[in-house]
């Protein structure tokens, strides 16, 4: 028997209201768990609560949408909150979180019991108004969903990752934030301040270009990112790096800083793999390329890592390759295609 609302009359209501911020909510809880798949469940988690307690909403003042999208983010966090403590590990991880970086060459095999971080397609973030967030926020929209920030803010106490969202993302007064966690304003201006040094220390300046959109000479610098990958160039592909550049790979932990390292790297790894193609994509914000590998035994191009790229400037300061080819369903791409050959990769390459 399926479970109703307590008012039957309220469904349209519900809807009309609800289905506008789904897709913010949804961002709010990748923040938070720094795991798309997660988030997709407390979303589904958020709406089922708010839709059997909707009969008990009663808007504050006449702002009856504004006050839906608060008490939403209100269960929304609470589900958040009640899954980080429900975890054996609280933080999601990248490579350079857990360690020095190493030499050019891996060593064991890949840490599947670390709970990485996730990539977040950009698909997911067209079409709601997270892009304009309150004039009181600390960091923009844009910003607070890049990966070097969302792979900070993992490691805070989930507490003072709420007070951070809500106060310096979300823009909310502490009074708010106070009324949503529970406790004094006091106490969530303290977490707040706990938390913002220590994402001081762990997210810090020079950061990376904020721009809406890539610049034609960064364009360019993509261009020559996929050509030297497609043709294992290795002078090309080290030419577009910064000196200081970084590459991780999750879930291996080892992971690399230097053009020089990197490029060693990747030039012996290249002689181990078939033929590369990069389809363009964006996640995080941020430039984006999901790589297909030749399998001559198949005849076909296999999914094989979703890169996503932080450019600096003129140059790329950072690699994050996600090496689990289940991503590639999140951004809804194949995880296979046939011969370069066709013609049918050839549009899908050039018009993504």
């Amino acid at each position: 028997m399926a479970i109703e609302p307590a008012n039957l009359g309220d469904n349209q209501a519900f809807e009309q209201l609800a289905q506008p911020f789904r897709r913010e909510i949804k961002l709010h809880c990748y923040r938070m768990l720094g795991s798309l798949h997660e988030a997709d469940d407390l979303v589904q988690e958020t709406y089922l609560r708010a839709w059997r307690s909707f009969s008990t909403f009663e808007p504050s003042g006449s702002d009856e949408r504004g006050s839906f999208r608060a008490w939403l983010y209100r269960i929304a966090t609470n589900a958040c909150l009640n899954a980080l403590e429900g975890r054996k590990h609280q933080q999601r991880y990248l490579p350079d979180q857990l360690g020095p970086a190493g030499p050019p060459k891996l060593e064991g095999g890949p840490a599947l019991d670390v709970p990485w971080l996730e990539p977040y397609p950009d698909t997911n973030l067209d079409g709601f108004a997270d892009a304009a967030p309150n004039p009181e926020a600390r960091y923009t929209a844009r910003e607070s969903v890049q990966l070097a920030f969302v792979a900070a803010i993992q490691q805070l106490p989930p507490r003072q990752r709420a007070a951070l969202m809500l106060c310096d993302v979300l823009g909310w007064a502490s009074a708010e934030a106070a009324a949503l966690l529970g406790g004094s304003t006091a106490s969530i201006n303290s977490a707040l301040q706990r938390a913002r040094e220590t994402l001081s220390h762990r997210y810090s300046d020079p950061r990376p270009s904020l721009e809406s959109q890539t610049n034609p000479a960064q364009q360019r610098l993509l261009g020559r990112y996929l050509q030297a990958w497609e043709g294992h160039d290795v002078d090309g592909f080290v030419a577009v790096l910064k000196d200081d550049a970084t590459a991780v790979m999750p879930p291996w932990l080892q992971w690399f800083i230097g053009r020089e390292v990197i490029g060693t790297f990747f030039a012996a790894a290249w002689k181990t793999c078939g033929g590369l193609h990069l389809v363009p994509t964006s996640a995080n914000r941020q430039p984006a390329f999901a790589v297909y590998e030749f399998s001559g035994a198949d005849k076909r191009w296999n999914a094989h890592s979703i890169h996503v790229l932080t450019l600096t400037n003129d140059a790329i300061s950072a690699i994050t390759l996600f090496l689990d080819p289940h991503f590639f369903h999140d951004f809804g791409l194949p995880q296979f295609l046939p011969d370069a050959g066709n013609s049918g990769f050839q549009n899908l390459s050039h018009n993504s």
